[in-house]
């Protein structure tokens, strides 16, 4: 439970707000302004940590940003790694998924990299708490409604 000096020193936020951006590829224009300029915020100090952040990842690497916005019109944000079907798709080579998932299956990929692809989300901040299992029973979901199947071996 939060103590009183908490609550005091704790800034009022404004707005939680949700985007995918393009790793290293923030910039302020047509994606960004109007969703930043709306609750004045420095587009610029939120491109260069951004940037700076996520220089690890290959460029145009679609990643997750939750960005809290203050009545101060300061920011915090939080980069999530890139969603499961975008390494479901990177893996299996594939552009998009089934039109009709459980029937027609687009691509086939081994528990390999199932097992990979959890080592990757696993240092995610809010996946640390799941187990390997856990993950890969979610990614094999995932996989199975995108029609990709999970084999064996190839």
């Amino acid at each position: 439970m939060a103590t009183l000096k908490d609550a005091v020193v704790r800034k009022p936020v404004l707005a939680t707000l949700r985007l995918t951006v393009p790793a290293g590829a923030a910039r302020p224009g047509q994606s960004l302004s109007p969703v930043l300029g709306s609750y004045r915020l420095n587009m610029m100090a939120f491109c260069n940590d951004f940037n700076a952040r996520t220089q690890k990842y290959k460029p145009d690497t679609p990643m997750h940003v939750t960005i809290t916005a203050y009545k101060d019109h300061t920011f915090e944000f939080v980069v999530k790694s890139p969603p499961v079907s975008w390494f479901l798709k990177k893996a299996a080579g594939i552009e998009t998924a089934s039109g009709i998932p459980g029937h027609r299956n687009v691509s086939s990929l081994t528990i390999r990299h199932v097992y990979e692809i959890a080592k990757l989300k696993q240092a995610d901040p809010f996946c640390k708490h799941m187990s390997l299992e856990a993950l890969c029973k979610c990614i094999i979901g995932t996989a199975n409604s995108m029609g990709i199947a999970i084999v064996k071996d190839l």
